[in-house]
């Protein structure tokens, strides 16, 4: 599984014009599932973005004269009680190395994909709770909005160590 993850001030999702999902401050995902995806990749992503350390310890000043507010990479979204948005994203998947016209055949498709993509989303509201992850509407063409903190962007992926 491969994922965009975004510090955010705030994200929200619209489809058809109307929004169908929103979170104030925590992180936003895109979410990309592969053909070669197990549920071992939906346990460690899971765990991973759970525990990942991008959020600042309000409690403690920082160790450098910086402008950051309080001790940066100190707690992850469950320690700072932050919300999830998800956004399924086959595209991550895509390639360009031929021709102009981007080749998604590394992307899973329908059933695989949303089983993938569902538990993930499970396993993010066991660790989160149920009302703080959110998502979009899996297939659909979506508008999505943030605010990014910092900004912090991070690209992962579970079968490549060297990301």
């Amino acid at each position: 599984m491969r994922v965009v993850i975004q510090k955010v001030k705030s994200a929200s999702v619209t489809v058809e014009e109307k929004v169908i999902s929103s979170i104030g401050k925590g992180l936003m995902l895109l979410v990309g599932v592969s053909t070669h995806d197990t549920m071992d990749d939906v346990a460690k992503l899971s765990k991973k973005l759970l525990s990942l350390r991008v959020f600042e310890d309000l409690s403690q000043p920082p160790e450098t004269a910086t402008k950051w507010y309080g001790k940066p990479w100190a707690k992850n979204v469950v320690d700072i009680e932050g919300e999830i948005l998800s956004v399924s994203q086959f595209t991550l998947y895509g390639t360009i190395k031929k021709g102009t016209k981007p080749d998604f055949h590394k992307a899973a498709k329908g059933h695989h994909a949303i089983e993938l993509y569902e538990s993930f989303l499970d396993q993010l509201r066991q660790g989160l709770g149920q009302d703080k992850v959110k998502d979009g509407e899996f297939g659909a063409m979506m508008d999505v909005a943030l605010v990014n903190d910092g900004p912090v962007t991070i690209i992962w992926d579970t079968k490549d160590m060297s990301i």
